[in-house]
């Protein structure tokens, strides 16, 4: 199993105790406030905001909360006022950590991520230091109870998606980050039901971890994704399918 958007998967074959929906729903809010500070509240006219919207809608986010979300972003409604950090740096065996945060307190998310690289024999690097290693790509994950692979896979490619595959207990689609929109909007239009989207960092190389480098690695992707401030972790690791299964069994 390799590293870019498979950490979703690991969270959701994890269950409840992760993936409560009022953390899910304080990440999206979070994007959706970024999103109308920067571009402004026109969901059809900035890319970024309609993309989050889109996400929190596919989370069942109520409208009233992304409406909300979204004039906090404005400056309509007072609110905290958060920016975008990220962390690179490496895990145990060398494998590179991309950490995405959105933040309304620099210095205590700076000192949590440095914890927890020290903390699992990791390492906060520069800023450049492993972003060259990944690419930006659209990841949609749609129920396999509800939908075959054969439909899926006809319906994304016409949408102009780059593939169509079965991993984890989902299915998922994968999109340059310049059609993202376009190919969640076409899925949604068609009824097909969407669970998940996002915009993934992929890594365009793997590096192989095994024994204690991988549970530890594991278990250092985890607690940053604990952090309320980090919105995604992503990393270039490859771990053997069984020997990630036995390490999900002992997080």
């Amino acid at each position: 199993m390799s590293g870019h958007s498979k950490w979703s998967t690991i969270k959701r074959k994890k269950g409840a105790k992760d993936a409560a929906r009022s953390k899910i729903w304080s990440r999206l809010a979070r994007e959706v406030i970024v999103a109308a500070r920067q571009g402004g509240g026109d969901v059809e006219g900035n890319a970024r905001l309609r993309s989050a919207v889109l996400a929190a809608k596919a989370q069942n986010m109520p409208n009233i909360n992304i409406e909300r979300a979204i004039k906090r972003g404005t400056g309509e409604i007072e609110g905290a006022v958060y920016e975008e950090l990220s962390f690179e740096g490496y895990g145990p065996g060398g494998v590179a950590v991309l950490v995405e945060t959105q933040t309304d307190n620099r210095n205590r998310t700076t000192s949590e991520i440095r914890h927890i690289f020290t903390r699992y024999n990791g390492n906060l690097g520069t800023n450049g230091c492993v972003s060259y290693l990944f690419e930006r790509k659209g990841s949609i994950s749609l129920d396999p109870a509800r939908v075959d692979l054969d439909t899926l896979m006809e319906a994304a490619i016409e949408a102009g998606a780059e593939d169509v595959s079965a991993d984890g207990g989902a299915l998922e689609v994968t999109t340059a980050f310049a059609d993202y929109n376009q190919v969640l909007l076409a899925l949604q239009e068609k009824g097909l039901p969407v669970t998940e989207s996002e915009i993934v960092q992929e890594a365009t190389t793997t590096v192989r971890v095994t024994g204690k480098d991988a549970e530890t690695l594991m278990k250092l992707i985890e607690a940053m994704d604990d952090l309320d401030d980090v919105s995604r972790v992503s990393s270039n690791f490859a771990i053997d399918d069984d020997e990630m299964a036995s390490i999900m069994e002992n997080l």
